[in-house]
């Protein structure tokens, strides 16, 4: 999928719900209010058969290039320098704004191939607009509704168009035809989806200036992510391709979550639900803190959340710089973990500062190692071995009715997260006795800091009929 799209115009013409539409899913957020969108979101865009890369922007705003505005314009200008065409969207029922032939000349300008569509066309509402846009100067504009989904022949007509120019410029003469170009790219894509290489989704999660922003663009080696000392600058869930020795990962960097009580708006409750989703559908979540005011109720809220949906969890702290006590920082740390988050007891502690790079270089290497114990999987044999030893040192309690509860048989389920099943001969057991079995799992097979889920099954063992 080596050809690339931008999306770009200026706030509020609909670029989000196009991007939305072409990658087939609700990605990005969508509000009627414009400048919702602020990074750049990228997914896989398709129409028909053609496949390509797509790409999110901010609305362009003509701004000062310190401001917020100006920030996220630079953005859209890296996303144009790595793009192969780029599609500029106008509000067809509103027609040319002095904003739209302002950057219309900009891009003018940039020598780039640009598609010009007047959005918002369905019916007869954009005829006007739609005429008005000749005069941009950047080629005949093409009527779309992204929120129909009308216009979309016409798009696909433009980029395999595209698409075939750029091969011509860039493969031998003697390659393929042009008219195989975008067929070729198809076959190559559904191929690739067939043999698909799985993907480490890292999410980074943590309270609204905790530093998500920073980090993720400390790690990538690049200003990827808009930041600033605003709190709340990132909105949508932004996930991002990237390598680390080798290991394919979706780096996601999410909106700031505070309680739910303080969410105000539908934009950050949009915002907070986006974030979540995010947490759900990844495998290892770095919680981020912020090292002055470590571990308050919403990062125990969050570390919790994470928890319960059995993803992995490590916790960093962040503007470790910035603390003098470090010795009595750390300690207050962990005694606040061992006490709040008992259900991860050893949960791996990453110390660093997104801002200057200090102690960044440890956290690759503790999100690897907990990602490996997030999916081992134990032997029957040496689990029935230690269920045995821990029976005989603490026997489990008597259950209803006075009966003794017996534990004849374990099994480790599924990993990611580990679930372990063991037979028993009463269908429940104590919370207190569960915890004593986990954290024997956990310092047995070296599991610190990953959630367990041990599951009872009533059920006669057929190896234990005389028991």
């Amino acid at each position: 999928m080596n050809f690339t799209i931008v999306i770009v115009g200026r706030p509020n013409v609909g670029k989000s719900t196009l991007f939305n539409r072409l990658v087939g899913k609700r990605l990005a957020l969508v509000d009627d209010r414009p400048g919702v969108t602020r990074d750049r979101r990228e997914g896989d865009g398709r129409i028909a058969a053609l496949r390509f890369r797509l790409f999110d922007t901010a609305g362009l705003e003509d701004a000062d290039a310190d401001s917020m505005e100006g920030r996220m314009q630079r953005q859209t200008e890296t996303a144009l320098d790595d793009a192969d065409l780029a599609l500029m969207l106008i509000d067809g029922r509103a027609g040319v704004t002095p904003l739209d032939r302002h950057f219309a000349g900009w891009l003018r300008r940039r020598d780039q191939p640009v598609l010009l569509l007047a959005n918002k066309c369905e019916g007869a509402a954009g005829d006007l607009g739609l005429a008005e846009a000749w005069s941009l100067g950047l080629g005949e504009p093409l009527a779309v509704s992204a929120a129909h989904g009308e216009g979309l022949v016409a798009l696909h007509d433009g980029i395999l168009a595209a698409m075939q120019n750029h091969a011509a410029q860039t493969r031998p003469a003697a390659g393929p035809g042009k008219a195989d170009v975008a067929q070729d790219q198809a076959a190559k894509d559904d191929d690739d989806d067939e043999d698909f290489d799985p993907i480490l989704q890292l999410a980074i999660l943590g309270r609204p200036n905790a530093g998500k922003s920073t980090l993720v663009n400390r790690l990538l080696g690049e200003e990827r992510q808009i930041t600033g000392p605003e709190p709340g600058l990132t909105r949508d869930a932004i996930g991002v391709a990237w390598q680390w020795r080798e290991q394919p990962i979706r780096l996601i960097d999410t909106a700031g979550l505070r309680k739910q009580a303080n969410v105000s708006g539908k934009l950050e409750k949009l915002a907070a639900d986006d974030a979540i989703r995010a947490m759900e559908y990844a495998q290892v979540v770095v919680l981020l803190l912020d090292a002055r005011a470590p571990l308050e109720r919403q990062d125990l809220a969050i570390a919790r959340r994470t928890l319960e949906e059995g993803r992995a969890l490590i916790v960093a702290a962040n503007k470790w710089d910035l603390i003098t006590d470090r010795r009595a920082a750390m300690g207050q740390l962990r005694d606040r973990l061992e006490t709040s988050l008992t259900q991860a007891r050893g949960v791996l502690v990453v110390t660093l500062s997104a801002l200057t790079g200090q102690g960044v270089e440890k956290l690759m290497p503790a999100v690897t190692k907990t990602y490996q114990r997030w999916q081992h999987r134990i032997s029957t044999a040496a689990l029935n071995r230690w269920l045995k030893d821990m029976t005989e040192s603490h026997p489990p309690p008597l259950g209803q009715h006075g009966r003794r509860i017996r534990l004849r048989y374990m099994t480790q389920a599924k990993t990611r997260p580990p679930t372990f099943v063991i037979f028993s001969n009463l269908p429940d057991l104590p919370d207190a006795y569960s915890r004593y079995l986990q954290n024997g799992l956990r310092e047995k097979f070296d599991l610190p800091g990953v959630p367990l889920r041990i599951l009872l099954r009533q059920q006669e063992n057929p190896y234990a009929k005389n028991s």
